[in-house]
């Protein structure tokens, strides 16, 4: 399955568990939710992934953590806040190059519409 194949199944999960339990609970409960879903799914998937740097001879095993990786492919970050601000999408980026990933999903569910809440980044995805 290629990166946009899986992110269509990852947003109509996550909208499924938003409808089921509205906006603005913690991301912690999203988390759970989308990763139960996921198996229901057959979809493979890691929760807080961390994630390596290394640079100049020196190596942080942990130096951030993913929120889900699914199939190995797509990065999800979930957010449950007010407003997502650029910050939020530089760290996503900084994962995908990191892990050489091509495509991360920044989900917040604080929206009372779910598409609203949703920011695609993409790094030199191939269609």
């Amino acid at each position: 399955m290629k990166e946009n194949e899986i992110s269509e199944l990852i947003i109509n999960l996550a909208i499924k568990v938003h409808t089921a339990l509205g906006p603005g609970l913690l991301e912690s409960v999203y988390e759970e939710c989308l990763c139960h879903e996921f198996k229901k799914a057959g979809l493979s998937f890691v929760r807080q992934q961390p994630i390596k740097l290394v640079y100049d001879g020196l190596i942080m095993d942990v130096a951030f953590r993913a929120d889900i990786i699914v199939e190995d492919k797509v990065i999800i970050e979930l957010k449950s806040v007010k407003e997502v601000d650029k910050v939020m999408k530089k760290i996503l980026l900084t994962y995908l190059r990191l892990t050489d990933k091509h495509l991360g999903l920044l989900i917040n569910f604080n929206e009372v519409l779910l598409k609203d809440g949703i920011t695609r980044i993409v790094k030199n995805l191939e269609e």
